[in-house]
């Protein structure tokens, strides 16, 4: 696996030990030290990296700004965020704006770019050509129901024939996960094994803070379509829309 990444740390030692271990990996590695400099590396060429490690604490644009301004320009690049704090809430908001995983400082190399592996393995980064040829819009859709069509070699996601954007991979398979069998009920835990997988160190209210997103993006085609089930999870039901 040849990765290209991006690393926004300001800890210049830290910074180059990581690199140290990614290049072991055969990885190559491009530092941003600032929030700004990060920005402005990613959107020179957003096509040029496979993954970014985004620090939380920046100078001139903190972790939360970084990944706000990466999604606007990509939804489909991974973002493992990196942050000294501890707090549920400062992980909920960085899973929030677009981070597809996050890593608690003081982290072990080694740890972390086994996080990456597992995250590269349940994200396929899309780069073959062939995907993008006009015949691929008339396969037919893995999911279709009431109201939605959904392809997963596409990532392509229709209410009622229009096509809603900008859906991160996390929040594309929350969806293709729930629609598959709609109105079963999922639990929390149910939904982090089956999208995020078996070896996921995180919290459930990671899918909270998933769903959240996901329904702002589908309730702009005034589609109520997952749905909460209090004291156990959610589901997904487009029959009554």
């Amino acid at each position: 696996m040849k990765l290209k990444i991006l690393m926004v740390e300001d800890d210049k030692s830290l910074s180059e030990m990581m690199c140290m271990f990614f290049e072991k990996e055969g990885w190559k590695v491009d530092v941003a030290f600032d929030g700004e400099q990060a920005v402005n590396q990613f959107k020179q060429d957003p096509n040029k990296y496979d993954l970014i490690t985004l620090d939380l604490n920046l100078p001139k644009k903190d972790g939360i700004q970084v990944a706000k301004e990466i999604r606007a320009v990509s939804t489909r690049i991974p973002i493992i965020m990196l942050t000294a704090r501890n707090s549920e809430e400062d992980q909920i908001l960085g899973l929030g704006v677009g981070a597809d995983d996050y890593v608690s400082k003081p982290f072990s190399p080694l740890a972390l770019i086994a996080r990456i592996r597992a995250l590269l393995r349940r994200i396929k980064i899309e780069d073959n050509p062939k995907l993008n040829k006009p015949t691929q819009l008339y396969q037919a859709f893995d999911i279709e129901t009431t109201h939605m069509k959904i392809s997963k070699s596409r990532r392509e996601v229709l209410f009622d024939g229009q096509a809603v954007a900008n859906i991160t991979p996390k929040e594309f398979s929350l969806l293709f996960t729930m629609a598959q069998k709609p109105k079963q009920v999922f639990a929390r835990g149910q939904l982090l094994e089956l999208v995020w997988g078996y070896d996921y160190f995180g919290e459930e209210r990671t899918v909270d803070a998933h769903i959240k997103k996901l329904r702002q993006k589908l309730e702009k085609f005034g589609a109520n379509v997952i749905q909460t089930v209090w004291g156990v999870g959610y589901k997904f039901d487009d029959s009554q829309v």
